[in-house]
C-alpha cells in the first residue's frame, strides 16, 4: 500500500500517495473514473512520452494524450490554447478529468487548463521530476509565463490526487535531478535545519536510501503551510516563504530568457542572492551564507549566473514580482539557517550590491 499524505483543505482535501511504483494505485483511480462514466485525457511533455510511452499506455490504456515540448517556453499563453481546444475537441465535460503528467511545467500547464476549461474540471498529478515532486505538483498554484514576468497568470486550482511514483527518478537527467534539490534546499532553508545537516553530511542522490524520505518531508512541509495561507493572503509570513531565493530566480529566467536556464538553477542562484542579500540585512552571518553555497555547489548548481545580465533589466522584472504588497518590493530573507520571513523597504542599493555579486552588470 502507498503512504499518504494528507493535503487538509476542507472540500478541497487530497491525498499525496508516495511509492517506487503507483501504476497499481493510479490504474485503481483510472477504474474508478470509468466506473463513474468519467472521461479523461492526458497532458505530459515530449520527452516523457518519449522515455516513458509504454508505461504511459499501461497506466492510461491509450487515453487521449496532448504532449508539449519540453521546458519552460511552454508556459505560454499559445500553448495553453492549444491544450484548451484539445480538451474541447474531446469533448470533455464538467465531470472530466486531466492527469498531468511530468515535471513542473507539464503540471502548471495543465493545472491552469484544467481550472479554466468549463471554469474548472478536476486535474491530478503525476510528477515525474524530483522539482515538481518535493514542491511544484502540491499546493494548487497553477499557471504560465507572460513577456512581463514569471507566473503572471495562471489560478489556485487544487489537484484532486498526486501521485508520488519515485521510480521514473531512475531515469532523470543528473541536470533535472540537481534543479529539483535547489527546492529540497529551499526547505531546509525554511524551517528544516536537520535536513542541512544531512545534506552536509552526504550528497543526495537518486541511488540515496533517504530520498523517498526527504521527498515526503519537503511536501510535508509544503502541505502544511498551503493548509494555513492557500492562497498567499496572510500578512506576514504564510505561503509567500516559500518563494525564498524566487524574487531573484524569476527575475533571472525572464532576463535571461525562459529556458535558459532550467527553474531549479535559477532558484540555486535566487538562494545564494537572498543569502547574501540576508547576510547584508545583518541577519546571517558570513559563514552561514557561505554554507549555502557550497550546499548548492555540492548538489551540482549553479551559485552565480552562466554570463552577465543587465542589472537593469533584473531589477525592472523583480518589480513585476507578485508579492509585492500597496507597489512594494518585497523580498523573502533569511533571518538564521531554517527560517525565513518577508521584508519591504530594503534599500535598491543593497539589492543591486548583491546582483553584481551573483553576476550582473
Amino acid at each position: 500500500m502507498p503512504d499518504v499524505l494528507t493535503v487538509s483543505l476542507a472540500e478541497r482535501a487530497y491525498p499525496i500517495l508516495f511509492g517506487s511504483d503507483l501504476g497499481a494505485t493510479i490504474r485503481v483511480k483510472i477504474a474508478e473514473l470509468g466506473s463513474a462514466g468519467r472521461r479523461f485525457a492526458i497532458v505530459t511533455d515530449r520527452n516523457v512520452q518519449g522515455g516513458h510511452g509504454a508505461v504511459l499506455d499501461s497506466l492510461f490504456g491509450g487515453a487521449p494524450t496532448w504532449a508539449v515540448a519540453p521546458g519552460e517556453e511552454s508556459k505560454s499563453l499559445a500553448e495553453l490554447g492549444r491544450i484548451l481546444d484539445f480538451l474541447a475537441g474531446l469533448r470533455l465535460d464538467r465531470g472530466g478529468a486531466v492527469f498531468a503528467v511530468g515535471g513542473g511545467v507539464v503540471g502548471d500547464l495543465a493545472g491552469f487548463a484544467a481550472a479554466s476549461y468549463l471554469r474548472g474540471i478536476d486535474y491530478f498529478q503525476v510528477p515525474t521530476t524530483l522539482l515538481a515532486m518535493v514542491d511544484s505538483s502540491v499546493g494548487g498554484k497553477t499557471g504560465i509565463n507572460l513577456r512581463a514576468g514569471k507566473n503572471l497568470a495562471g489560478a489556485f486550482h487544487q489537484p484532486r490526487g498526486v501521485f508520488v511514483s519515485t521510480g521514473f527518478l531512475a531515469t532523470l537527467p543528473p541536470r533535472e535531478f540537481a534543479a529539483g534539490m535547489a527546492e529540497v534546499i529551499k526547505y531546509g532553508l525554511l524551517g528544516d535545519p536537520a535536513l542541512l545537516s544531512e545534506l552536509e553530511s552526504a550528497t543526495l542522490t537518486p541511488a540515496s536510501a533517504n530520498l523517498a524520505s526527504v521527498i515526503r518531508r519537503c511536501c510535508a512541509a509544503k502541505a502544511r503551510i498551503v493548509e494555513a495561507d492557500e492562497r498567499e493572503l496572510a500578512p506576514e509570513g504564510g505561503r509567500a516563504l516559500l518563494n525564498l531565493g524566487h524574487t531573484f530566480a524569476h527575475a533571472v529566467e525572464n532576463a535571461a530568457g525562459y529556458g535558459a536556464y532550467l527553474h531549479g538553477e535559477a532558484v540555486a542562484i535566487g538562494l545564494c542572492a537572498a543569502a547574501r542579500l540576508s547576510q547584508k540585512l545583518g541577519l546571517l552571518k558570513a559563514e552561514d551564507a557561505a554554507l549555502v553555497e557550497a550546499l548548492l555547489a555540492r548538489h551540482a548548481l549553479p551559485i552565480r549566473l552562466r554570463s552577465p545580465l543587465p542589472v537593469g533589466a533584473l531589477l525592472e522584472a523583480m518589480g513585476k514580482d507578485k508579492k509585492a504588497r500597496a507597489g512594494a518590493q518585497r523580498f523573502i530573507v533569511m533571518t538564521s539557517l531554517g527560517r525565513a520571513e518577508a521584508r519591504g523597504g530594503i534599500d535598491r542599493a543593497l539589492v543591486e550590491a548583491v546582483l553584481g555579486e551573483i553576476g550582473a552588470l
